[in-house]
């Protein structure tokens, strides 16, 4: 029996090693992701995201006040990221320049520019402005992901 059971376990290893992944164009994996965002819009009716030319959704929860930044702004926030699931994978303080090349993902730069100080706002970034077809840790490969961000300075 257990070398039934030795057999099936190689077999079944050997298979899925045989497997390729399907890769998809940036075209078509924007399609995917704003499917997904469509679906979860739709499950969470709550949310009246609005969609920036981008990609990126965003919905201010709380206004703020004074003038958005801008990207040669520098950001101070506090920051809670989740799957589309629900999952959480981060959260905490974070002060990040949103020019380009500033070490934060694409999402940010393009959805806080929505954003004013003492604002809250939700951003749903598709996985190309996010972590990509690589993921990063708990993120897995392609997906979409959101942020609630509130905004505590912006320096210009």
């Amino acid at each position: 029996m257990k070398r039934y059971l030795l057999i099936i376990s190689l077999l079944a290893i050997g298979l899925s090693a045989c497997k390729k992944d399907k890769t998809v164009s940036v075209e078509e994996q924007a399609n995917i992701d704003d499917k997904a965002i469509q679906a979860y819009l739709a499950a969470n009716p709550s949310i009246t995201a609005t969609k920036d030319p981008s990609g990126v959704y965003y919905q201010n929860i709380t206004p703020g006040t004074g003038s958005n930044p801008t990207a040669a702004s520098t950001v101070s926030v506090n920051y809670v990221g989740k799957l589309l699931s629900g999952s959480q994978f981060d959260s905490g303080t974070y002060t990040t320049g949103l020019a380009a090349g500033s070490q934060v993902i694409e999402g940010w730069k393009i959805g806080l520019l929505h954003a004013k100080k003492d604002g809250r706002i939700l951003l749903i970034i598709p996985s190309r402005y996010g972590y990509g077809p690589s993921g990063s840790g708990p993120i897995p490969a392609n997906a979409v992901i959101t942020f609630t961000i509130d905004v505590l300075s912006i320096t210009n």
